[in-house]
C-alpha cells in the first residue's frame, strides 16, 4: 500500500513589537487544539537574523487531512476564534504557502 505524501502549509508571519511572550503563550494552547484531529503536526521556526520573523509549518499527514482542515478553518468556531487571536498577535499579514512532494521525491 502505497501512501500518499504529506502536504505542508507554511504561515510566514512577523509577531507585533512586544507581543512575543503573548505569541508563544497563544501557541502553547492553540497548538493541542490544531493537532486534535490527528495527523497534523505544527512546528515553529524563528528567523536567525529577525527575532520577531517565524515560519509556522503546518504538516499534513496527506491530503485528505489537509482538506479537512481547510473545513475545519472555514466553518469551526473554535478555530475562527484561534485564528482571530493569532491574527491579533501579527505585525502584518501572514503569507500562506502550500507545499507538496514533487514526483522527484
Amino acid at each position: 500500500m502505497t501512501r500518499e505524501p504529506a502536504v505542508e502549509l507554511h504561515l510566514r508571519i512577523t509577531v507585533s513589537p512586544g507581543r512575543l511572550d503573548d505569541f508563544f503563550a497563544f501557541l502553547r494552547e492553540a497548538i493541542p487544539y490544531y493537532e486534535s484531529p490527528g495527523g497534523i503536526t505544527v512546528r515553529l521556526l524563528r528567523n536567525v537574523n529577525h527575532d520577531h520573523r517565524f515560519i509556522e509549518i503546518v504538516t499534513y499527514s496527506d491530503r485528505a487531512a489537509y482538506l479537512r482542515d481547510q473545513e475545519r478553518v472555514e466553518h469551526d468556531p473554535t478555530m475562527l476564534q484561534y485564528l482571530r487571536r493569532w491574527r491579533e498577535l501579527l505585525a502584518e499579514p501572514p503569507v500562506v504557502e502550500v507545499y507538496e512532494p514533487t514526483p522527484a521525491d
